[in-house]
């Protein structure tokens, strides 16, 4: 794996990352929007990341299978998909524009499925991964460029 493999990986890991922030921010922003463009209630979005695959780069390569790299070659943001399955809450509010106005939920607004605290503890994760990342890149830089100062000397 050669010093632009181990950055190319680790700036895939840094897109995604900052991917995942930017939902996660969306969803603190929207925590008491009541009502979207689709109707309802807001509802909680999630990043799913998946392997990148460059694999395809070797096929034509003259190298022998034994010889090519088996190593992997990153993560792309797969999908942004809206969190249906969690429940929304109800806050009774009957003066909200937004209240239900019949039934037996009359005078509750529905309310979004995002919890502060969960999105607070996926952004230190994603935020931590996107440090591991950066260090990553930064210590390749430091063995490129010890290896082109043994080359000087």
């Amino acid at each position: 794996m050669g010093i632009f493999s181990i950055i190319n990986t680790s700036g895939s890991g840094l897109t995604a990352q900052r991917t995942r922030l930017d939902v996660i921010a969306d969803n603190i922003a929207n925590v008491n929007t009541t009502r979207t463009t689709d109707g309802g209630a807001f509802r909680r979005s999630r990043v799913i990341f998946s392997p990148r695959d460059d694999s395809n780069q070797y096929k034509s390569s003259f190298l022998p299978d034994a010889l090519k790299p088996n190593v992997g070659s990153g993560v792309r943001v797969f999908e942004i998909e809206k969190d249906m399955e969690s429940p929304t809450r109800f806050v009774y509010d009957p003066e909200h524009p937004d209240a239900i106005q019949y039934g037996e939920k009359s005078g509750y607004v529905e309310m979004p499925n995002v919890n502060p605290v969960v999105e607070m503890v996926d952004m230190i994760d994603a935020s931590r991964a996107y440090e591991a990342n950066s260090t990553v890149i930064q210590s390749a830089k430091n063995m490129f460029n010890s290896a082109l100062s043994i080359i000087r000397y």
